[in-house]
């Protein structure tokens, strides 16, 4: 096969990998708190052809003597946008939208018999009933929601619950209200470390050291805003014209085989 060709051919598997990340963004354009994420690509490895042979022929050259011929275009790396996403208010006392950038709640996951700690966005809680007449807050997974004690939990028989702008969980009981929880938000020092996981979850992977990663979050003022939810900040009709860059750019290589293939045709004929 020819050089043309092997260019186009690893292009367009990397193209298809660009493809499939802004299918995940606009089929998730809806997805309360998800990420944006983004391609980024770079050069394969290049050969370098010396064509130059006699040195006059190289004065006055601005550019390094010989031709650079590389092997197709990789994917670099996947991005994740953390830009704030709009807030719409939702009138549900147990929604909280977080109003900083780089912050997370966090979650307490078992799979697989492995207990782990997981990161999110999405503030739609819930109350689930436990033993003893305990309620524990869970996301809509039913994974437990981790406060500034550890999981969260109250006592039932309060008569309205409600976070505050602080991250605490207000519980009235009669004329009277207390916190009875706090939600232990963490910011992430280095996001470009954390790992995007499935049902809108990041993860730390176990060889990073996670205290170079995440901390507890200090802000100062509001840092949740109550009965609201974060929406995706994945741009749509920039999507759109991304995949439709992408697609022109897949059919392009595309071509360039098929013409590839045709002058080879087209040279095997004047030989025989």
């Amino acid at each position: 096969m020819s050089r043309m060709m092997n260019q186009a051919a690893v292009t367009m598997n990397q193209i298809q990998n660009k493809l499939d990340v802004i299918g995940n963004n606009i089929a998730n354009n809806n997805t309360t708190g998800y990420k944006n994420r983004q391609v980024e690509f770079s050069s394969l490895l290049s050969q370098q052809i010396n064509n130059l042979n006699t040195p006059e022929n190289a004065e006055g050259r601005l550019t390094p003597d010989g031709i650079r011929v590389g092997a197709g275009a990789g994917l670099g790396a996947i991005h994740l946008n953390q830009l704030q996403g709009s807030l719409i208010e939702t009138d549900r006392t147990l929604d909280a939208a977080l109003t900083e950038e780089n912050t997370f709640f966090q979650v307490n996951r078992v799979e697989n018999g492995q207990e782990e700690t997981v990161y999110t966005r999405d503030g739609s809680f819930f109350l689930s009933p436990q033993e003893g007449g305990v309620l524990a807050l869970t996301t809509s997974d039913g994974h437990p929601v981790i406060g500034q004690g550890g999981p969260i939990e109250i006592q039932d028989g309060f008569d309205a619950v409600e976070f505050n702008d602080q991250g605490q969980l207000i519980v009235t009981r009669g004329d009277e209200q207390a916190a009875e929880a706090e939600l232990a938000i963490v910011e992430a020092v280095r996001p470009s470390a954390l790992e995007a996981e499935g049902d809108n979850f990041f993860s730390v992977t176990a060889e990073a050291d996670i205290e170079e990663i995440m901390q507890v979050y200090n802000g100062e003022g509001s840092v949740i805003h109550a009965q609201a939810l974060e929406q995706s900040n994945v741009d749509l009709s920039q999507a759109m014209t991304d995949m439709t860059a992408a697609q022109r750019l897949y059919q392009f290589n595309s071509r360039s085989i098929s013409m590839g293939d045709q002058m080879l045709g087209l040279v095997n004929t004047i030989r025989s």
